[in-house]
């Protein structure tokens, strides 16, 4: 991803599907271009969200007190420190992403001092993320953690999200969350939406057999793997703005009420490893 403000920038053209002020020319054109391939676009970016928000809520209730958002992009408010510090208010957070732009403004908005750190990083080397000083001073990998990986991994080859996936799953502690949201290789019309992201993006829709072997060694919260739109609603104790109301972006038409475009979204718990066979 670029920070150059004469290139589509992904952070900055979600930021507009979701209704935010920090985008150029360029990434708008590229939105226009997405919406004209997917026209619930800024539907499914907002219940994407709303997904995040839920997902998070539910780790915190189950006693979960920090969080690894990579990919974190542009700031959004509910953040993932809003949600977890609703209910566990020392909740601690890591935000990393690999655009520098979204990373200087994010420092700015989000590092509170106060156990929130916005640092910069590249998903396809989560070995240099996880040792990371500034991440070792904020979270504790011995310990349960939430990782989120929330509608980033199609922006990476099939082989690149599945070596991410893999090494940041071998290194968390048991009973820690794993929440993603990944497009998937449905109906949706892949050209169409790649050539509006530009030649320079990788887009990647995977079966919906991949993305759920993500979640190996994990227990799927209820209910499951299902279109991002369906996971939050499943939720009986969903906080009442983890669902907003999605708001087009300006001069667009309003979506339709239940986005499904080719968004998968599930939640897991890690077990605990089996240490070995009890002889009756």
């Amino acid at each position: 991803m670029t920070d150059h403000a004469d290139q589509p920038n992904v952070a900055r053209i979600y930021d507009y599907l979701l209704g935010g002020k920090d985008h150029f020319a360029a990434d708008r054109e590229a939105a226009q271009r997405l919406i004209a391939a997917l026209p619930n676009a800024a539907a499914v970016a907002q219940a994407n969200r709303a997904f995040l928000a839920a997902a998070v809520r539910h780790a915190a209730r189950a006693g979960i007190a920090q969080y690894l958002d990579i990919g974190a992009g542009l700031p959004t408010s509910p953040s993932v420190h809003e949600c977890a510090r609703e209910i566990i208010p020392g909740a601690r957070v890591a935000y990393v992403d690999s655009d520098p732009a979204a990373v200087a403004q994010a420092q700015a908005l989000l590092a509170t001092g106060d156990g929130v750190i916005v640092t910069k990083g590249d998903a396809r080397d989560p070995e240099a993320i996880l040792a990371s000083p500034a991440l070792a001073g904020v979270l504790d990998l011995t310990e349960p953690v939430c990782l989120l990986l929330v509608s980033m991994l199609h922006f990476f080859t099939a082989g690149e999200a599945d070596m991410i996936v893999g090494t940041f799953r071998q290194r968390m502690a048991p009973g820690s969350f794993l929440i993603i949201s990944q497009g998937h290789s449905g109906p949706a019309p892949r050209e169409s939406i790649q050539a509006a992201y530009g030649g320079s993006i990788t887009l990647t829709g995977r079966p919906v057999a991949e993305i759920a072997a993500y979640f190996d060694g994990f227990d799927l919260v209820p209910p499951g793997l299902v279109p991002v739109a369906d996971w939050a609603a499943a939720q009986p104790d969903t906080q009442p703005d983890a669902q907003p109301e999605a708001q087009p972006p300006p001069g667009q038409p309003a979506p339709p009420a239940s986005p499904q475009a080719g968004m998968l979204a599930g939640v897991g718990r890690k077990r605990a490893a089996v240490s070995g066979l009890r002889c009756l």
